[in-house]
């Protein structure tokens, strides 16, 4: 049985008090909306009319009604389970069976896996056949969109299984330093899904073929060569075959890195505006943000695994929720509940520190294009292919928002362009 007790009380009042503040700031976010998104704004005169502000409006709506409606659902249903003592139950099965703590585990999460995936399916399912197709996003059939989901499992179920094996083993016989080797092991293990994941996870959903246009591939190959950036190759990804959404990006790292363009993007863009979102991919990657970001991941890594450990040894929290016998894996589903609501509200110094990061990119495309034009009109194409909020409310944006708000973004660039401090001689100019 659950132990109401004073961890329980303060789990449950950040618990709530997360959901609580996700809802008042979606509600905020969509009164704002519904306030101020009945004009288009200034810089956006020239590409979006009343009809596209419209559609806008009403994609942005739907898609954060239902996500919202969704993420608060799915976290009442995961409550209802922590506190149901089911999982204390599911445990005393899994005893009984005589699997050991290492096979044990794996059924354990295995089960909770399954579960989540079965309770997640519905809500893909609305997302994609109603809520994207509602909006004329949608292009994926039912028969792939099957496809997918069971890649996808496939996929999680043999590198997750195989990871949470091998923490496993480490929690029972690595003795009283496995939280150092479990924060090596996951670190690596990220470090390969990064290098593995353009030769071999992507190709299993898209299909990437090097891009038709050759005039615009030399111009790529130009543009990188000027700041030292080499890729395997540029590629054209047929992403239309389920979404009309537009996108491009820089992937994977070593010899594995590559460019890949959305076929949508292709078609919508001009070859100057697809070289100027490309200097300011290539920005991200001269700035070493990845390699920075992977550093602070890595950082909390180590200090989350070491909170675990301690924790594992902390017998409150499993009489807390109903475990009579302690088990590591028992403890790392524990203290993963713990953090949880805990790391949201993290979110803001996430997001404050991508928006840093998006704004020295834009400032370094800047430095390697003739001037700010391609990459307005880029942003401005972009915001009206995708139906992006052109208002959001400055706290949601605070809050959530990894890139500045497109408004600000772009006056932003504009006042760059004027500013002779930020002009750059190129060879040849």
């Amino acid at each position: 049985m659950v132990e109401l007790n004073f961890l329980l009380l303060a789990f449950l009042t950040v618990f709530l008090l997360r959901s609580t503040t996700q809802l008042f700031l979606h509600r905020l976010n969509t009164s704002y909306l519904r306030q101020h998104g009945k004009t288009v704004p200034q810089v956006f005169q020239d590409t979006i009319d009343q009809e596209k502000l419209k559609k806008i409006s009403d994609y942005t709506v739907d898609s954060a009604n239902f996500g919202i409606l969704s993420t608060l659902i799915n976290q009442g249903l995961f409550l209802a389970i922590l506190l149901s003592g089911f999982l204390p139950w599911l445990v005393r099965i899994i005893n009984q069976w005589g699997l050991g703590l290492i096979l044990g585990g794996l059924v354990f999460f295995g089960a909770l896996w399954v579960l989540a995936n079965l309770l997640r399916i519905p809500f893909s399912l609305y997302d994609t056949f109603v809520i994207e197709d509602r909006h004329e996003f949608n292009t994926k059939t039912p028969a792939l969109w099957v496809i997918d989901l069971l890649k996808s499992l496939a996929i999680s179920a043999i590198l997750g299984g195989l990871l949470l094996w091998l923490l496993l083993n480490l929690m029972v016989h690595g003795g009283g330093t496995w939280w150092i080797w479990g924060w090596i092991l996951v670190g690596v293990a990220e470090f390969l899904i990064i290098w593995l994941y353009p030769v071999i996870i992507a190709p299993l959903f898209n299909r990437f073929e090097p891009i038709e246009n050759k005039e615009l591939e030399s111009s790529i190959a130009t543009l990188m060569g000027r700041v030292g950036l080499r890729a395997k190759g540029v590629f054209r990804m047929d992403a239309s075959k389920r979404s009309k959404h537009t996108n491009a990006y820089f992937t994977g790292i070593g010899k594995s890195k590559r460019i890949v363009l959305f076929d949508t993007l292709l078609k919508s863009h001009t070859s100057e505006e697809i070289l100027a979102i490309l200097a300011h991919e290539a920005g991200h990657w001269k700035k070493k943000h990845v390699q920075k970001e992977l550093i602070l991941a890595e950082l909390l890594s180590l200090i989350g695994f070491y909170v675990v450990a301690k924790l594992l040894d902390w017998p409150l929290m499993y009489q807390t929720f109903g475990f009579e016998d302690p088990t590591p894996y028992e403890g790392l589903l524990l203290a993963g509940v713990l953090f949880s609501p805990v790391s949201y509200f993290l979110q803001p110094l996430v997001s404050a520190i991508s928006r840093k990061f998006e704004g020295e990119a834009d400032d370094f495309s800047r430095k390697l294009m003739p001037s700010t034009k391609p990459m307005v009109e880029a942003l401005k194409r972009l915001a009206a292919d995708n139906l992006a909020n052109l208002t959001p409310h400055p706290l949601y944006a605070w809050f959530y928002y990894s890139h500045p708000p497109l408004v600000e973004r772009i006056s932003r660039l504009g006042g760059l362009a004027e500013n002779p401090q930020n002009r750059v001689d190129r060879p040849g100019a």
